[in-house]
């Protein structure tokens, strides 16, 4: 237990800083503070004493030397518990500091605005802060150290209640806290740093890459029964990420669930008009556009209604009580939306197992797509490109109808979430059969247009996504034979030609984006 006598105030970030003062200034607690905040807390008129004042030495280098001092590191590493320390700093002047309140300088703040220069960011690189905060956090059986201003409260509460002190369980909660914010903050500079050249030229990849993670919970396994698992939020998660999610009913989430619901997540949000997608083993098997939530998923779940048994059912707009009554005709393991109506939430509620979280709708994606392998780390940026129609190259004799421009782009930006070789049938703003994860692209075609069948819906006149070129004309004759009438692809084979030929010999128009889809 750390018994508070005397705390250090040093905060870039100024959030409640004023009542934590005028509380600890409550408990007789004496203040030493720097500069700015020394100076909110003089005005406020909470008695504060100046750590120039308190050290003798007055600060330099235009504040870049004001914490660096004996007296200042003296008091915050010294141990308690030892004799010898006790009289080194009876000897030496110095007085202990129990509690360190420091927050650093806003380094990835700074590097986030556009007009940011090298210079900028390195005078925005704390020295003294870290050096302080790690003292502390390594003597947390003597010292208590705060560096984030939602801990202020219960702080302030532990210490009414325990006469100014604070519990070893609390220290060491703090201390390790503090840690993994010294470390975020070095792992930023070198994320930076190392990504750059003196001559201002940046590479797309720092040289080393620091990562961080906040664990949000453990599960109770991972992706089979034998395997440990745990989920992990980025620390600065982009707006309209899962792992913004909030429970609104159902079991714990699994490990399948976050990773299925990641992928209908990230698909459902590309489309403007209303529209659900239903996932199965991270693959859609169902997407619709309509204008309402209610009428998408059914066209969705009609898609594949075998494989929507048990799967993910992500919505772009708020559920309604018409929607949530037709999900709960069904079994479904997690239903996802920016939000839910009463009545909705109503008749979800009758489905106790059913999982239901409310995402924030934003259409921002991580900057980076991490994939683990042996002894490493494949890194890079997001596919988040897609496609106009004006960039759309007609490559076929007989030219697309806007229907079929339409629909065209409407089963690519579904075939972007396919695991590949990926094909998608689509017409009016629904899927009718997806094939996925094959080893040659003519099975994926085969497979859809078997899942179209077995759905008891008809592939004439539909529209075909290919995720990434056709090697051979073989997969065009058969989204023939089974009626479609256009398709979309990339291009880029030695046998283009040979497939365009296919195309024009069936009558089929097709185009070609000059991107591919590549999803593994």
């Amino acid at each position: 237990m750390a018994l508070i006598k005397r705390a250090l105030i040093s905060v870039s970030d100024k959030t409640n800083v004023i009542a934590l003062a005028q509380g600890l200034h409550d408990l007789n607690i004496e203040i030493l503070s720097t500069g700015g905040t020394a100076a909110l807390l003089a005005k406020q008129g909470i008695a504060v004493t100046e750590v120039a004042d308190y050290t003798g030495f007055e600060e330099m280098l235009d504040g870049r030397v004001k914490t660096l001092h004996p007296k200042i590191h003296g008091g915050i590493l010294a141990r308690r518990d030892l004799t010898e320390h006790d009289e080194a700093v009876r000897q030496a002047g110095i007085s202990y500091i129990d509690l360190v309140v420091v927050n650093l300088y806003p380094f990835s703040q700074t590097i986030a605005r556009s007009d940011c220069s090298l210079a900028d960011a390195i005078e925005n690189i704390d020295i003294g802060g870290p050096a302080m905060v790690r003292s502390a956090a390594k003597n947390y059986r003597h010292v208590a150290v705060v560096t984030d201003p939602a801990d202020y409260a219960g702080l302030l509460l532990e210490l009414k209640t325990a006469a100014g002190a604070v519990s070893m369980e609390t220290c060491f909660s703090l201390a390790r806290k503090a840690f993994a914010h010294t470390a975020q903050y070095d792992g930023a500079i070198a994320n930076y740093l190392t990504a750059r050249e003196i001559n201002g030229e940046v590479a797309a990849f720092p040289a080393r890459l620091n990562l961080q993670f906040d664990c949000v919970q453990t599960m109770r396994y991972g992706e089979n029964p034998h395997q440990l698992a745990a989920f992990y939020r980025d620390m600065l998660p982009a707006d309209g990420s899962l792992s913004n999610f909030i429970q609104l009913q159902g079991k714990a989430l699994s490990y399948n669930n976050i990773a299925d619901s990641d992928a209908a997540w990230e698909c459902v949000k590309t489309f403007v008009q209303p529209a659900c997608v239903i996932v199965k083993h991270a693959n859609p098997c169902g997407a619709a556009t309509a204008d309402d939530s209610a009428s998408a998923y059914r066209l969705a779940f009609a898609g594949d209604s075998t494989s929507a048994f048990g799967g993910i059912i992500a919505f772009n707009r708020e559920v309604d009580e018409d929607a949530a009554l037709a999900i709960t005709q069904q079994f479904a393991e997690v239903v996802i939306a920016p939000g839910y109506d009463a009545a909705a939430l109503a008749a979800l509620a009758h489905k106790n197992n059913l999982r239901v979280l409310a995402v924030p709708l934003a259409r921002a994606a991580n900057a980076l797509e991490l994939k683990r392998v042996g002894g490493g780390l494949l890194v890079q940026t997001a596919d988040n490109f897609n496609i106009r129609a004006e960039d759309l190259r007609v490559v076929s004799e007989i030219e697309p109808s806007a229907t079929q421009i339409e629909d065209m782009l409407f089963a690519w930006r579904v075939a972007k979430f396919v695991k590949s070789n990926a094909i998608v049938f689509a017409a009016q703003g629904r899927t009718l059969g997806i094939g996925a994860g094959q080893m040659s692209r003519i099975d994926s075609t085969r497979i859809a247009v078997s899942k179209a069948a077995d759905a008891g819906l008809s592939l004439m006149h539909s529209a075909v996504a290919s995720d990434a070129f056709f090697p051979f004309r073989d997969g065009v004759d058969v989204l023939a034979a089974a009626g479609a009438k256009a398709v979309i692809q990339p291009g880029g084979s030695v046998r283009d030609e040979e497939v365009i030929a296919a195309a024009n010999q069936h009558g089929i128009a097709m185009v070609f984006t000059g991107y591919r889809h590549f999803r593994h």
